[in-house]
C-alpha cells in the first residue's frame, strides 16, 4: 500500500509537469483529484488492510490528497496569471469613464443670477411654497376684490382659499421683512405655481428670482443702476435697455424692463415679435402699504423690489422658443448646456 502511495504521488509530479495547457492541466485533475481518481481509489483500498497498518496508511494518504491538491493549485492559478498576461486585453489601461451630469440650464441660471446679485451685496432668501392668502395677496396689496387677484390663476388648497400654493415669491419679501429691520438686500428664487393652461410660454410650475432693497434714501435710479448692471453681467455690456411704466399692485410707480433683441440686433426676429425688444422682468418702488403691513415707517424707509420669471430667462438667453423643452428630460436638449 505504502509503495502504491509513492507511486500515484511520482505519476502526478510528472503529470502536473508535462501540462502546459488548461486541457491537459484538467485532464490531470480528473485522473488523480476527481471523486474517481487514483487518489480516491487508494482511499477505498485502505478500507481492506489490517488494522495494525490502517493508521500509518491512512496519515499518508491524508498528506498525499493535501500535496497533490495544493500542487494543482498553484499550477492553475500559475498558468492563469500566464494566460491573462497574453491576453489581448491592456488591464493596465485606464476605464472607459462614465459620462457625468450636468446642472439643469434652469439651475444654471438661477446659479448666475444668484452669483451676480451676490456680487451687488444681495443675499439670498427662501420661503415655504405652501402659502397663506394673507402673504401670497392680502399683505401685497391685493384687497379681497381688488382686480388684480384676476391676473394670477390660484391653485387653492382649502376650501375657504386661505391657504394655496404661491403664485410668486413676493411672499417671501414680507416675510423677510417681517424678520428683519432695514437695512434689507435680498433676492428670493424659488418654485411657484398658476393654474395657466401649458403651452409654449406657460406652464403650471415654473421658477422665479425676486429682489428687495430697503433703506433710507433709496430711489428709482437706484432701482435702474441695479438692473442696468444686472443685465449688461448677464447679457453682454453692449446690450441695450429701456423701461416702460406698467402696474403691480405692490410697487409704485412700476415698470417693466427691456433689452434689445440679441439674436436680431434689434432688427426684427421671431423671438422678439418683430419689434426688436426682449421684456425680461418686471419692478418698481416698494409701495407704502407694504411697509405698513410689516410695520416699517414709510416717511422713513423706501426701497425698491424687482421680479423675473427664470424660464423666460433662459429661453431668451439661449433662444428656446418652447418652455416645455425644458421640462421634457430630453438628453440631446440638455447636453447643450
Amino acid at each position: 500500500m505504502i509503495g502504491n502511495i509513492e507511486s500515484v504521488r511520482k505519476e502526478f509530479a510528472r503529470a502536473l509537469e508535462q501540462a502546459t495547457t488548461r486541457e491537459q492541466l484538467e485532464q490531470v485533475r480528473i485522473k488523480y483529484l476527481a471523486r474517481n481518481g487514483l487518489v480516491a481509489e487508494l482511499f477505498e483500498h485502505m478500507k481492506s488492510l489490517p488494522a495494525d497498518q490502517k493508521p500509518q496508511a491512512g496519515k499518508l494518504l491524508n498528506s498525499l490528497k493535501v500535496e497533490v491538491q495544493q500542487a494543482f493549485e498553484e499550477k492553475r492559478n500559475l498558468m492563469e496569471g500566464e494566460g491573462a498576461k497574453n491576453d489581448t486585453l491592456d488591464r493596465t489601461m485606464p476605464g472607459r469613464p462614465r459620462p457625468l451630469g450636468s446642472k439643469h440650464p434652469i439651475t444654471q441660471t438661477i446659479d448666475e443670477i444668484r452669483q451676480i446679485f451676490r456680487s451687488m451685496g444681495f443675499s439670498s432668501a427662501y420661503g415655504p411654497e405652501i402659502e397663506t392668502d394673507h402673504y401670497n395677496f392680502e399683505a401685497l396689496n391685493f384687497p379681497p376684490d381688488h382686480p388684480a387677484r384676476d391676473m394670477q390663476d390660484t391653485f387653492f388648497l382649502s376650501p375657504s382659499k386661505s391657504v394655496l400654493l404661491r403664485t410668486h415669491t413676493s411672499p417671501v419679501q414680507i416675510r423677510t421683512m417681517e424678520g428683519q429691520r432695514p437695512p434689507v438686500r435680498e433676492i428670493m428664487p424659488g418654485r411657484v405655481y398658476r393654474n395657466e393652461a401649458v403651452s409654449a410660454r406657460s406652464l403650471v410650475s415654473f421658477h422665479q428670482v425676486e429682489g428687495l432693497y430697503v433703506d433710507t434714501g433709496v430711489t428709482f435710479s437706484d432701482l435702474k443702476g441695479t438692473l442696468v448692471a444686472f443685465a449688461r453681467q448677464f447679457y453682454g455690456k453692449d446690450v441695450r435697455y429701456k423701461f416702460r411704466p406698467t402696474f403691480f399692485p405692490f410697487t409704485e410707480p412700476s415698470a417693466d424692463m427691456y433689452i434689445s433683441c440679441f439674436l436680431c440686433k434689434g432688427k426684427g426676429c421671431r423671438m422678439c415679435k418683430q419689434n426688436g425688444w426682449l421684456e425680461i422682468l418686471g419692478s418698481g418702488m416698494v409701495h407704502p402699504h407694504l411697509f405698513r403691513n410689516v410695520g416699517y415707517d414709510p416717511e422713513k424707509y423706501s426701497g425698491f423690489a424687482f421680479g423675473m420669471g427664470i424660464e423666460r430667462i433662459a429661453s431668451l438667453r439661449y433662444g428656446v422658443d418652447d418652455i416645455r423643452m425644458f421640462y421634457e428630460n430630453d438628453v440631446r436638449f440638455l447636453n447643450q448646456f
